[in-house]
């Protein structure tokens, strides 16, 4: 399997602490981060249906989550003006861009979990 080398202007500027791509990643690779994204990469969703998917995150987490992917220009909001309020969450273009390179980490993650963890001493 051929490995890739990241390009020189990327290496160059990544590894420094002040990068800003450094704030990015920790973002977008946060675990509610990785699991939100990739439920909205299935469609619009409320925050009820993304509580219930991503399993164990908190009313708070979720909220802080869905904010700050929202401030990054990934997710978008959008309020309804109805009673009761309602509100959905989907992706931004730059969104299903990234999306998309999150779901073959995700799906190796998957496939080699198991391994990896029963393999843990």
């Amino acid at each position: 399997m051929k490995v890739s080398t990241l390009p020189a202007t990327v290496a160059d500027g990544v590894f420094p602490a002040g990068c800003p791509s450094r704030t990015v990643l920790d973002h977008i690779t946060s675990k509610w981060g990785v699991l939100i994204l990739l439920s909205l990469s299935e469609g619009d969703q409320r925050w009820s249906e993304l509580r219930r998917r991503a399993e164990g995150v908190s009313e708070k987490m979720l909220a802080q989550t869905l904010k700050t992917l929202e401030r990054d220009g990934l997710v978008r909001r959008d309020a309804q003006p109805v009673i009761p309020p309602r509100v959905d969450y989907s992706l931004t273009e730059r969104g299903r861009e990234l999306t998309a390179l999150l779901i073959p980490l995700v799906t190796w993650a998957f496939d080699n979990a198991e391994a990896i963890i029963g393999g843990q001493s």
